[in-house]
């Protein structure tokens, strides 16, 4: 091995994907010796990842939390002395709200994603008709699949809970997440664990109630070990397991601003475009990069290279180093754009209790909003005393263009619509609009086979990572994860 004090590594892209990638580069050098590079078109560091402090608001500029039950995001915070500093949401608003009929409605207790695990509340609710209910219940004696074919995402929830339950609870519930096509979602590469469940109990209902029991007994014996019960076990909520979610107080663009911290600034890059790749003869990594400052190309050599960030701009660059398979796996994921509109509101001026996480928007209501989330009810911190403080999403598959609409356009039209739905009566205290263009990855259908190609035909570069949300999933602690994997990949190379 080359001596390390010598090791030069370059991380193409400042999301937290590369950034976490560079991280672990810096602290598993071998011998602690070597550099790490990280360039990024951006003014900033950290991608997405972005939080904005204004009159005693907390802004979220993308996402504004992460699970827990993906070990990565938490592990980092760790990592970055944020431990302490790490909220849960409010437990008394635990659960998601459903806009139909231009009215919200409570999501049924325990209908989590794609199942319920209590009858009652889907025997009750509003949002379904009698029929819809009656197929729903139907599912418990619907025989399982047979074989391990991926299939779509409404495929599978239609054909195990009716059209009526996909349309008016699922699509928007999983929309909510993905911003995805659901004719095109791939199960298998988003949420796996149903079909799991319908494999090994032949029913997602009796798969959820046995959860349920088992949930309940744990926490049973917890209660008895400990004197408390574990949030875990909170059958009450709906939709998203809330109580698995965190932030970071002061934002999550703590997260970015920590690692940052820890590199070099002399050999971090922004407002700096790679343009060019190529593998030189003995073995190395050229980077062509342009300064998106003044023009100034400037090229170097390292000895091994990560590539983060969105899937079609690692196409472009493997493509110019002639690396022409992995280009075309990664330039066939498909990508749509998000906005989201961020207002602050008098808590006196809106009619609507707020007692919930936010409410998701199914397609059949013709709404450009995709979900709402109140911001402030799910963590606190966020808003001044007698504000609220929420965020409103829209675009991805289901509506492409408002990515590109003006500015006041997109504010005048989302706002009209989350007035009419929360009774809002006065004018927000201020507003923020974020745009993120095509860069919400689509796991269409044959998602986890491109994917598998690609890990395949990238073990021929064994100093060359790819990382980016664009890969297992989009979520903060999978993109951590693409990125040490990929530094683990190349560090591993470097020194056999």
């Amino acid at each position: 091995m080359e001596d390390s004090k010598d090791l030069r590594i370059a991380v193409v892209g400042g999301g937290i994907s590369g950034l976490s990638a560079a991280l672990y580069c810096q602290e598993h050098f071998p011998d602690g010796h070597g550099s790490v590079s990280v360039f990024e078109k951006r003014e900033r560091l950290g991608g997405v990842l972005n939080t904005e402090l204004r009159d005693g608001f907390e802004i979220e500029q993308s996402a504004d939390n992460f699970i827990t039950t993906v070990p990565y995001g938490l592990d980092l915070c760790r990592r970055l002395g944020l431990e302490s500093d790490i909220v849960t949401t409010t437990p008394r608003n635990r659960q998601t709200f459903i806009l139909w009929k231009d009215r919200l409605h409570k999501l049924p207790d325990g209908f989590m994603m794609m199942a319920p695990s209590k009858w009652w509340p889907m025997a009750v609710t509003r949002l379904l008709s009698p029929f819809g209910k009656l197929r729903a219940a139907m599912e418990y004696f619907i025989p399982a699949k047979k074989g391990d074919e991926d299939e779509s995402m409404e495929s599978f929830a239609v054909r195990r809970l009716g059209r009526e339950v996909f349309d008016r609870l699922i699509e928007p519930l999983v929309s909510g997440v993905y911003a995805a096509d659901m004719t095109r979602l791939s199960l298998l590469a988003t949420l796996p664990r149903f079909r799991e469940m319908e494999k090994k109990h032949g029913s997602l209902i009796r798969a959820m109630r046995k959860n349920c029991a088992e949930m309940k007994k744990k926490a049973r014996q917890e209660k008895k070990k400990n004197g408390t019960a574990s949030q875990n076990a909170d059958t009450r909520q709906s939709g998203p397991r809330y109580n698995l979610f965190v932030t970071v107080k002061g934002g999550l663009g703590r997260i970015t601003s920590e690692i940052e911290k820890r590199l070099d600034p002399q050999t971090v890059y922004c407002r700096t475009e790679v343009t060019q790749m190529a593998r030189t003869e003995s073995g190395k990594w050229s980077l062509t990069w342009r300064s998106l400052e003044d023009g100034r190309t400037e090229s170097a050599e390292f000895d091994a290279v990560i590539l983060a960030g969105e899937s079609h701009n690692i196409a472009k660059l493997l493509g110019s180093a002639q690396i022409a398979r992995p280009a075309e796996l990664l330039a066939g994921i498909e990508h749509t754009g998000t906005v989201i509109l961020t207002a602050a509101f008098r808590r006196e001026d809106i009619g609507h209790p707020l007692d919930g996480m936010g409410a998701v928007v199914p397609a059949k209501e013709k709404n450009p909003i995709l979900a709402l989330s109140f911001s402030s009810e799910k963590y606190p911190h966020r808003a001044p005393e007698g504000t609220v403080l929420i965020r409103i999403f829209s675009g991805g598959s289901r509506d492409p263009e408002i990515v590109d609409m003006p500015e006041d356009e997109v504010r005048d039209l989302l706002l009209e619509k989350m007035a009419n739905c929360l009774k809002i009566q006065g004018s927000p205290l201020m507003t923020s609009v974020s745009r993120w263009p095509n860069t919400m990855p689509q796991f269409h259908l044959g998602h986890l086979e491109r994917i598998a190609d690609l890990e395949k035909e990238m073990e021929a570069y064994p100093t060359l990572g790819v990382a980016g949300n664009s890969l297992t999933g989009v979520g903060i602690p999978h993109c951590i994860h693409s990125g040490e994997e990929a530094a683990r990949k190349v560090l591993a190379a470097l020194e056999q």
